[in-house]
Parts: C-alpha cells; structure tokens; sequence
C-alpha cells in the first residue's frame, strides 16, 4: 500500500505485513502512520492487506460519482481518528477495482465491511455516522 509520509509528503511503499512494525518514510525516515486515518488502496494490494493486518480492518466500498458515498467520507475519517491502535480504515474505490467488487459481491454503496484475519466478518450498506457505524460493527 502506497502511504503519504506527513512530514515530507513523500509516497512510500509499504508492504502490508510492515504495517504494524512502525514504518518510516524513505526519504526523510519519520514515522509512517497508517493508522488513526483512512488509507487508500487499490485491487493489487487488497486481499493481502486484509489477510496479513496486524489488526482488523475496517473497508469502505465507495466510487467518486456516489453522492452518499462523498457523504459518509468525514463520518469513516472519524471512525478512524476513534480507533488509531485498534483498527485499520481503508477506503477502495470500485470503480478503479471492478474486479474486487464483484468478487466482494458489492451491490450497491457505500458498502462496509470488517475483515479478521481474510475473513469478512460484518458487512452494511448505505451513509451512517460514525456513530452508528461503531454500534453496526460492535467497536
């Protein structure tokens, strides 16, 4: 997964089984946090981010032209600012992942979803607030 480094903006590539080891920025090596935000990523990455996490993840199905999609954004960040050490937060976009979401069975979204160990253990569709996610998702 590619994470923007706060200090010098520099992208970095990270391997998903790095992410709870403390990764630092190539460039000007502070630390690299991809917890306590939401993280983009892509079809390439997802299966084996959501399999080797050192911690459940929180995934937000969304595409760009969805209005409630665009809705639901500030309420996922909180969710993620909420949880920093227990939960990841990654957001994929299904229309540049056609290929995840129809493997994921993605019928309409914003859809959620929260993976233990490669396993989809919860699932909701549509805008909630940060609040209700929590409850729906038991965090």
């Amino acid at each position: 997964m590619i994470l923007k480094c706060p200090s010098c903006g520099q992208k970095n590539r990270v391997p998903a089984e790095k992410l709870g080891s403390g990764p630092v920025c190539g460039k000007c090596h502070d630390k690299l946090d991809s917890f306590g935000h939401p993280v983009t990523v892509d079809g390439s990455e997802f299966y084996t981010l959501i399999e080797q996490a050192p911690v459940p993840v929180f995934v937000d199905f969304w595409a760009p032209w969805c209005g409630p999609c665009r809705m639901v954004a500030p309420e996922v960040e909180k969710l993620a600012e909420r949880h920093p050490d227990e939960l990841l937060v990654v957001k994929l976009n299904t229309e540049d992942n056609p290929q995840i979401a129809t493997r994921e069975g993605i019928r309409g979204i914003p859809m959620f979803a929260l993976f233990e160990n490669g396993e989809r253990v919860r699932d909701a569709t549509g805008y909630m607030k940060a609040e209700q996610l929590e409850s729906q998702f038991g965090l």
